[in-house]
């Protein structure tokens, strides 16, 4: 369980393929800290670190990963946002995640405001009774509020500090983004059409 609040970048170093599956070498400044066997949000997606070693970390997306998710577009270099999971006796600032990614959506417009950037995604709107107008989303792991809400198109703000500490500034129009729409959004839509 995660909060969508992303402590760090980091960068992939190597990509091997493994029948269906895609191991990827991470490096990041929580990857000497990481233990085997420990579930980390990489843009959103838990995965579980296999192996530690020389500041870098490793980790496995199997076939249902890659096909939901953008792992498949990671190249070597790539920065990715990184969250480890969330301890019980925190503070809970961004809002319940699983690290279990719904759909990607795709980035249609960029603004820069004085101060803030807004970004405008659109999705599959088979997905459109899970996202509400204020509500809450995590893009590429990071929880943030929606706006301007429409059929199949969302936007968000992005603050400074955010911009600067994850991969939004990376961001192009074009670009796929893992989504992960509200877990409580997921289960009281899964009651009514029931």
């Amino acid at each position: 369980m995660f909060t969508g609040i992303i402590e760090t970048t980091g960068i992939i170093k190597d990509i091997f393929s493994s029948g269906t599956n895609k191991i990827f070498w991470i490096a990041s400044s929580l990857s000497n800290d990481l233990t085997v066997d420990q579930s980390i949000a990489h843009n959103g997606v838990c995965l579980t670190v296999e192996e530690v070693k020389n500041g870098l970390h490793r980790v496995t997306a199997i076939e249902e990963t890659l096909l939901k998710t953008n792992l498949n577009n990671w190249g070597m270099t790539t920065i990715i946002n990184m969250e480890r999971c969330l301890q019980m006796n925190g503070r809970l600032d961004g809002h319940i995640v699983q690290g279990h990614v719904d759909a990607v959506a795709t980035c249609i417009t960029t603004i820069t405001k004085n101060g803030s950037w807004e970004y405008t995604f659109q999705f599959d709107k088979k997905f459109s009774a899970l996202i509400i107008e204020k509500g809450s989303i995590s893009l590429n792991g990071i929880s943030l509020t929606i706006f301007n809400v429409k059929e199949n198109s969302f936007t968000v703000a992005i603050i400074p500090y955010t911009y600067k500490h994850t991969n939004m500034q990376y961001l192009k129009i074009g670009d796929e983004i893992n989504v992960e729409f509200d877990m409580i959004g997921k289960y009281v839509n899964r009651k009514l059409s029931s």
